[in-house]
């Protein structure tokens, strides 16, 4: 069913073959590989040396801890790496050299680099990566979701009051079993030891919850611990890692939260996978997991809907009512899950990070993690990360006449600046390598084998594999501009972004003058993209198909123009703020000006 084509390339998913890896934890002087077979999970441990990269092996004369040094090809600043029989070894490397040369390691001028994750390290190192030649449902999943009480007199449940106890925990497995631990038959920490026993017979690879890090667990946790009661729940047996205070951006937004690292397990909270959706869809007019259910078409039938303030009441009426109620929010939380979970899952095969890790990683983060893969496996030294770089003039974009208008056709480059790229052979100064180009050239082109796949196949399982494989490659390919000129990357490069988008700029008004040359008036212009309104004897599909093509014969070669849409009328209302009416009656909003949340 798989490529094995596709995930045989290794610039693209590692260099380490083995399959069925669901996740790669420390283990003493080892890293432990958990396995997932038809018979259960069995683990095996790798030997592995930590390390750090150094701009010169004498940073750590002085230091007394052990450590061999192994010269990297190349003259970039990053050619030795130091070796360590031990993590501990490593840290205290780490701190002799913060201390020695007066840089964190975050510092971007630096003269070392050092990479704060053991498991991401061996997978660095190794070029392994998890789930090869699995299927998203061979996954083993538990969504877990808890109600709580609120003392008479309060607006909301707090774990730190005495009364505000968990009074129902509803669990659903991936493979069908569901479960509801009821507050009225148990005693809260017969409750809490309860769903430890079911988290260690149905031995999960993934924890799955709807914002699960700032309240179910958080609540679990401050509740276990009021109880003393420890949370066995990692594969080795140990309770959970907790970092109080985590943080987790995405464009202009940031999340404070409570992270949770459970051993050999990985944690996935559907609230934060929602905003990457909402961030490209921008459809949602709430992140709440009853509107998000909804909008995404796995609400429940005849599901119970009860409000926060009513949780309390129902319990002490009709708790049945209740424990309804929280099956409905495990089931709605593992379909969200199956929707929005599944690019991710692609993702963890491709990038060396783990599943829980992948999603919270921006984009440039990963990217610049396949180059330091294949350089650290080809033993080449790796450049200092970029500096923070002067903004350069992005995109093209221009509201040319604003009001009512139509009809309207949309023409848009596909990727552009990736397009821009690989025709005009622009990659980063410093990737003494040249694995840019190649890369991004391999991506094009499995993800037009994948759509052309996805066409072909009679097998709906098969089809939603390869349309979610290309939107994956998609995403990665468009990314690619976005690393190359991003700053405290290893081998981005603003100069040449900036020549990227001054070509774009030029491609953009070369389309916009062609359109009108043809009797065609662009109306709105947004990067990579014009909606126009064709011009006398263009009102067919068949003549605005002709012309947008003639529009991309006439660009250079590389550079294809496509046809987008097409629309009864369009109110355009300023750059990158409009509505689009189709033929077929429905209204396309786009923008955050003609949208309200309210």
């Amino acid at each position: 069913m798989y490529p094995h084509e596709i995930e045989n390339t290794p610039l693209l998913f590692g260099h380490d073959q083995r399959p069925n890896i669901v996740a790669v934890e420390p283990a003493g002087p080892f890293v432990r590989l958990f396995f997932r077979t038809p018979h259960g999970v069995h683990f095996h441990d790798d030997p592995f040396q930590p390390f750090i990269l150094v701009s010169d092996p004498t940073l750590i004369n002085g230091s007394r801890v052990p450590c061999s040094v192994r010269q990297l090809e190349g003259e970039e600043l990053f050619r030795y790496q130091l070796l360590f029989e031990s993590w501990a070894d490593c840290l205290k490397t780490r701190d002799y050299l913060a201390s020695k040369t007066g840089f964190t390691p975050s510092a971007a001028d630096a003269p070392y680099l050092f990479i704060s994750d053991l498991s991401h390290q061996y997978l660095l190192s190794t070029g392994t990566t998890l789930f090869k030649g699995m299927e998203f449902s061979d996954l083993h999943c538990l969504t877990l979701d808890i109600e709580t009480f609120c003392a008479e007199g309060y607006e909301f449940s707090n774990p730190d009051r005495p009364e505000d106890r968990i009074i129902s925990i509803a669990c659903k497995e991936s493979h069908g079993q569901e479960t509801v631990l009821r507050g009225d038959k148990l005693s809260e920490p017969e409750l809490l030891l309860a769903l430890t026993d079911i988290i260690r017979r149905s031995d999960p690879d993934v924890i799955i919850g709807h914002n699960i890090f700032r309240f179910d667990l958080d609540y679990i946790g401050k509740r276990a611990q009021l109880h003393g009661i420890r949370l066995n729940w990692g594969r080795n047996g140990s309770a959970p890692h907790i970092t109080p205070s985590s943080r987790w951006s995405l464009a202009e937004k940031t999340i404070d939260y409570p992270r949770w690292d459970i051993y050999g397990r990985h944690v996935i909270d559907t609230y934060f996978l929602v905003q990457h959706y909402d961030l490209t869809q921008r459809g949602l007019q709430s992140h709440g997991l009853k509107q998000v259910a909804r909008h995404l078409g796995v609400a429940v039938p005849e599901r119970v809907y009860l409000e926060g303030k009513d949780i309390a009441g129902q319990f002490l009426r009709d708790p049945e009512l209740l424990y309804r109620y929280n099956l409905d929010d495990v089931r709605e939380t593992l379909a969200i899950f199956h929707i929005l979970a599944y690019p991710w899952f692609l993702q963890t095969r491709i990038f060396p990070y783990s599943f829980q890790n992948c999603p919270l990683r921006g984009n440039a983060t990963r990217i610049n993690a396949l180059f330091l893969r294949e350089y650290l496996h080809r033993g080449h030294a790796i450049p200092v990360r970029t500096a923070g770089a002067a903004p350069f003039e992005g995109g093209y974009t221009s509201l040319l006449r604003q009001g009512i208008c139509g009809p309207i056709v949309h023409c848009d480059v596909a990727s552009l600046y990736p397009s821009l790229m690989l025709t005009y052979r622009l990659r980063p100064a410093r990737d003494s390598l040249g694995l840019f180009l190649p890369i991004l050239a391999e991506l094009r082109r499995f993800r037009l084998e994948a759509k052309q796949a996805a066409r072909n196949s009679a097998d709906d399982k098969e089809q939603q594999y390869f349309e979610a494989l290309q939107q994956v490659f998609k995403v990665l390919i468009n990314s690619f501009f976005g690393y190359l000129g991003a700053p405290l990357h290893n081998f981005s490069d603003p100069e040449t972004a900036a020549e990227v988008t001054r070509l774009g700029r030029v491609t953009i008004k070369s389309m916009m003058e062609l359109l009108r040359q043809a009797g065609a008036e662009p109306i709105e212009v947004d990067t990579d993209g014009i909606y126009f309104r064709p011009g006398a004897g263009c009102e067919e599909e068949v003549d605005q198909r002709a012309l947008v093509e003639r529009i991309s014969q006439a660009l250079p070669a590389g550079i294809e123009v496509e046809m987008d849409g097409r629309y009864r009328s369009m109110l355009a209302y300023k750059v990158k703020n409009y509505a689009l009416q189709g033929y077929d009656g429905k209204i396309i909003i786009r923008g955050s000006s003609l949208r309200s949340r309210g």
